[in-house]
């Protein structure tokens, strides 16, 4: 078996759908909060899925900014593989299915889908260099604008 979980991460909660192997759904879908209880619980579940397939699952979810870094993070302190997609991989998945409907349930399902059909590379965390080369660059970028702008009015 090579299970899944797809979390449709959105402000303060989470719809999560798990697979134990490609089309077969465990149980139904259902929210959790992005609170210690709430992820405690997912946790869990994710245990419940282990034990049922006999493989630890693995996570699939869509990129969200700063809405996906609590369950990112308490998932990761666990051991847990993450795959994050760019939102316009599963909106090109989605476009294949014939009924154009969207709720969070639905996403969660296709997210599990989407992990049987695309081969999908694991979340790497970024170490604290490249964010501050990224944060510098960002910087740079912005001082030369304002540079350049004001040699151009005077």
């Amino acid at each position: 078996m090579n299970p899944v979980v797809g979390l449709d991460v959105s402000k303060g909660e989470s719809q999560v759908q798990a697979f134990l192997d490609k089309g077969k759904p465990y149980r139904k879908s259902f929210k959790v909060s992005h609170t210690v209880e709430g992820l405690n619980s997912l946790v869990v579940f994710l245990e419940n899925v282990k034990r049922e397939s006999e493989k630890k699952p693995s996570g699939i979810l869509e990129a969200t900014g700063h809405y996906q870094t609590p369950v990112v993070h308490y998932l990761e302190e666990r051991g847990y593989l993450l795959i994050i997609i760019n939102p316009l991989i599963s909106y090109k998945a989605r476009g294949s299915s014939l009924r154009k409907v969207k709720t969070d349930a639905i996403d969660a399902y296709l997210l599990c889908e989407l992990f049987y059909k695309e081969e999908l590379e694991p979340y790497k965390k970024r170490g604290v260099q490249l964010l501050n080369l990224r944060n510098r660059k960002v910087i740079w970028y912005a001082l030369f604008s304002i540079s350049s702008m004001t040699s151009i009015f005077y």
